[in-house]
């Protein structure tokens, strides 16, 4: 069992720096820097591009294990964007007067709201569930000022 466990984690990251490598050199090195190249010399930057994703995996690794559990991880993460992004939803369903410079300015201060409340000495005590529902209010506010603000502007169509 515990040999068949291996083998799947095995096959996962196998298959995980076998995507990162293809999508680095075909999207990325043959589309923007060696268009017309030889099947071979791709083979080797392929290679190349998976041993540097595996470092890069391991280096990331061995920071993280610092970080705490990774739901924490990823839901501190997203709460940066999650409550800015239900924001413009909620603008954009409860609030017929607010606009496309609204939405946007009100984005962008939802983000740094955010940022702020997470870095800022402080509100370091404030826990990070409490980003989302920041997020909202200050996009939402945000967005009906600069929305009132920028009503009778014609948007340059071009």
């Amino acid at each position: 069992i515990i040999a068949a466990i291996f083998a799947a984690a095995m096959s996962s990251i196998a298959a995980e720096l076998n995507s990162l490598a293809t999508s680095t050199v075909i999207d990325m090195y043959r589309r923007h820097l060696r268009p017309s190249e030889t099947d071979h010399h791709y083979l080797r930057v392929s290679k190349a591009a998976t041993l540097f994703w595996g470092v890069f995996a391991c280096i990331v690794a061995t920071f993280a294990t610092g970080l705490g559990s990774l739901i924490e991880v990823v839901n501190r993460f997203g709460s940066f964007f999650y409550g800015s992004l239900l924001g413009v939803f909620v603008l954009a369903l409860g609030f017929r007067r607010c606009n496309g410079h609204g939405a946007f300015v009100g984005l962008a201060a939802g983000i740094l709201v955010v940022a702020a409340v997470a870095f800022h000495p402080a509100t370091r005590g404030i826990s990070f569930l409490w980003h989302n529902p920041i997020g909202v209010i200050a996009v939402v506010v945000t967005g009906v000022i600069v929305s009132e603000m920028t009503r009778g502007r014609a948007t340059a169509r071009g």
